[in-house]
């Protein structure tokens, strides 16, 4: 061990000549392990949440999207669906239609996006889980039947159970419409509703899913699509897919992960994190407050010892690196024990389920505080208390030698 390391320690554990310093040096470790514990805990309660709206937001997308370069749609007559097919742990490959629509039931309406899908979307496993089977499932060839978002089905006045539920539809008729007579400025149809879906709030309330061949003729898209989803293997490893997809369609295609398809959602989610890091960053800063206090006492306390090291031929240099090691020492173990306490709540949290949201009555997605421990936040938060106790027992040993001594 170094001695300015072993010398520091041994300043930290050996009594003070006044107990008051050795009362301060505690209360900054304890104000330190605080802020360690509140960093990762909260920390995690954002992962945790991220995580939930993730999941939610996931049911009903693809794993990947392509979408053209060129324009709002894609041709699927020369579009190379076979060959995608082929990749391994690949599942599905779709066409499916996204458009801005018009939703009246009665005298309710509202706006929001209709999204056209094959039989074949319903497949997969995530999103057959995310329908509320409501035990009447009856598919009109002939009107074409809707499954719409629960918030949305609320806003409409809709009822999945009841036979006569229907919905009218009106999509912009492509090509020059007049904007002053609704029949010609859209095209307008109706679907039957036999079930409804549960995902997540802002998808709940905006859409509607409905037959792709029914809205592919609505709006005018035979042979078109406004984009290609594909579903994988779960197992499967989705850069290595993307990468072969990429090659297949070219430049001409864009080719989306979950997260790109949701790309503004998971920056704002970083930013709320972020603007919550560094928020606890200043609360760690003002715990430092204590250090600083703690050290400066201790270093007119040991002021005696420094004057023996300097007969002995100790220079400034060495002098300086024990009360900054004693500074260190103090907002790592600080740090330490706050961030063991922080990792064993949060895995209470997790597995056993501590603090509920709410009053336990179910009206929230999850029942307790949603919470996920990452070890990329425990090294983050490590080397934001090490940088912080460092610059402060640093600044304050700089300044305090150059007064006393």
């Amino acid at each position: 061990m170094k001695l300015p390391l072993f010398i520091a320690q041994r300043y930290l554990l050996a009594k003070k000549s006044h107990n008051l310093i050795n009362i301060v040096t505690w209360i900054s470790i304890v104000s330190v392990g605080v802020a360690a514990f509140a960093m990762i805990f909260v920390l995690s309660v954002f992962n945790g949440f991220n995580v939930v709206i993730s999941d939610s937001i996931h049911k009903l997308s693809a794993d990947l999207q392509i979408t053209s370069v060129n324009g709002k749609t894609l041709n699927i007559n020369n579009f190379p669906f076979e060959e995608i097919k082929k990749i391994k742990n690949v599942e599905l490959v779709l066409p499916t239609i996204t458009e801005d629509a018009l939703f009246r039931n009665g005298d309710k309406q509202q706006i929001g996006q209709i999204k056209g899908v094959p039989e074949e979307f319903y497949t997969v496993e995530r999103i057959d889980k995310s329908i509320i089977k409501s035990g009447r499932f009856n598919n009109n060839p002939e009107v074409g039947y809707a499954i719409p978002g629960i918030g949305m089905a609320y806003f409409l006045g809709i009822n999945s159970n009841s036979p006569f539920s229907m919905i009218q539809v009106y999509v912009p008729r492509r090509g020059n419409a007049s904007s002053f007579n609704l029949e010609n400025s859209f095209n307008t149809g109706q679907l039957a509703v036999n079930q409804t879906f549960e995902t997540n709030q802002e998808i709940d309330e905006t859409t509607i899913l409905a037959p792709y061949e029914w809205l592919s003729e609505l709006v005018g898209y035979q042979g078109l699509a406004s984009d290609v989803e594909i579903f994988v293997n779960q197992s499967s490893n989705l850069n290595k897919i993307k990468k072969e997809i990429k090659k297949i369609v070219g430049d001409d295609y864009h080719v989306y992960d979950q997260y790109e398809q949701q790309s503004t959602l998971y920056k704002m989610m970083k930013s709320e994190k972020l603007a919550v890091y560094l928020i606890l960053v200043f609360i760690l800063v003002m715990a430092t407050f204590n250090v600083i206090g703690s050290l400066s006492m201790l270093i007119i306390e040991k002021k005696k010892d420094t004057s023996t090291l300097r007969s002995m031929g100790a220079d400034n240099s060495l002098i300086r690196s024990i009360f900054t090691n004693e500074g260190m020492i103090i907002s790592v173990v600080g740090g330490i024990i706050g961030l063991i306490l922080g990792i064993i709540a949060v895995l209470l949290q997790q597995y056993v389920g501590i603090i509920r949201l709410g009053d336990g009555t179910g009206s929230y997605i999850v029942e307790y505080y949603p919470v996920a421990l990452q070890l990329k936040d425990v090294l983050i938060v490590l080397a934001t208390i090490t940088i912080i106790g460092g610059i402060a027992a640093f600044s304050t040993v700089k300044v305090s030698m150059r007064k006393q001594f």
